[in-house]
């Protein structure tokens, strides 16, 4: 499966780890520009977008670990990227369960929380 890993810069380190395991299981995937390079916001943004909405792109994968101590976090560019995956019809997994805040949106969105179960992105 072709997939895009989404999350706060925060769990950068998370998100590089993820790619990596994802990758031995035999997925492509595209890691934020920001995980690789350090590019300004607008750019590093623009060019994620653009990967999301690729028609190559089967789905995301939003790495919503806990920040801040805030279960399944997802802030608001994160949420941005969801909402661009699900108008372009992109399967839509998060690593962590439904974040609180945004629950009817993911929800109605179709979003699938894997609780930590990689194994589950079909």
């Amino acid at each position: 499966m072709n997939l895009v890993l989404c999350g706060s810069m925060k769990v950068k380190d998370d998100i590089i780890k993820i790619g990596e395991n994802l990758k031995a299981k035999g997925h492509s995937v595209l890691l934020p520009i920001e995980c690789i390079n350090k590019e300004p916001k607008n750019i590093a943004s623009r060019a994620h977008f653009n990967r999301i909405i690729d028609k190559d792109t089967d789905a995301i994968l939003v790495i919503n670990n806990k920040k801040d101590n805030v279960e399944n976090y997802i802030g608001p560019n994160t949420f941005a990227e969801i909402a661009f995956a699900f108008f372009y019809n992109k399967k839509i997994y998060l690593l962590n369960d439904i974040y609180e805040p945004f629950k009817d949106e993911l929800e109605g969105w179709n979003a699938i929380p894997l609780h930590q179960n990689l194994d589950n992105i079909k």
